[in-house]
């Protein structure tokens, strides 16, 4: 996927108004200027940020259910946690430890006008007080194994864990194999053509039988 159909993508198939992507190009030219003082993405992606970054943050929403309360740990530079609060009917808390960080989310936050819709939460996964939600996502955060360790304290049966994997999803998804079990699919990701997506549901350390709902 190009910069030019990342745009059509968002305006055609997720119906994204002209002033919400008015709203995003205002927050590209602000990740950008910040880039130069801390390193939120790589340089080279600057380039394909629409595609790379922005579309394959959003595509995730295809995924998930109409409204939900949404963890995305390790948020970073705001993908998928901003894209998701922004497009999506979900009350999104982010996660993020770093401090520069997440005072670049708050500022992002306040740029594309998520009131409500953001909650940043600076601090370690492991700090956190437990309680569930309805979604979980992961970006560029760990490798499957410690993202489930992490999230599971988050989850009930019903919770839906959306952790964008890359090329890697097959071999990261079999060397969970032998620990965890659950409803796992592997989703073809429409921003990379090598690229997928891990989404599951009933996820459980295996011979710890089904927690209740």
């Amino acid at each position: 996927m190009d910069e030019s159909a990342a745009r059509r993508f968002l305006a055609d198939e997720l119906n994204v108004s002209r002033e919400t992507l008015a709203r995003l190009e205002a927050f590209v030219e602000f990740l950008t200027i910040e880039n130069e003082n801390q390193n939120l993405v790589s340089k080279q992606s600057l380039g394909t940020v629409w595609a790379r970054h922005i579309a394959d943050s959003a595509q995730l929403i295809r995924f998930a259910p109409g409204s939900a309360t949404w963890l995305d740990l390790g948020t970073g530079a705001g993908f998928p946690g901003l894209i998701i609060a922004l497009l999506h009917r979900s009350k999104v808390t982010m996660v993020e430890s770093r401090a520069k960080r997440a005072e670049f989310l708050r500022q992002a936050a306040a740029l594309l006008g998520l009131g409500g819709e953001a909650n940043l939460v600076c601090a370690r996964v492991e700090t956190l007080e437990a309680s569930p939600f309805d979604v979980i996502s992961a970006r560029a955060f760990a490798p499957l194994d410690r993202i489930l360790a992490l999230g599971e304290r988050f989850a009930t049966p019903a919770t839906r864990w959306i952790l964008p994997k890359g090329r890697n999803a097959k071999s990261e998804l079999e060397a969970v194999e032998s620990s965890w079990q659950g409803d796992f699919r592997i989703e073809p990701s429409l921003t990379d053509g090598a690229s997928h997506i891990i989404v599951a549901e009933q996820v459980r350390r295996k011979g710890t039988g089904r927690r209740r709902r």
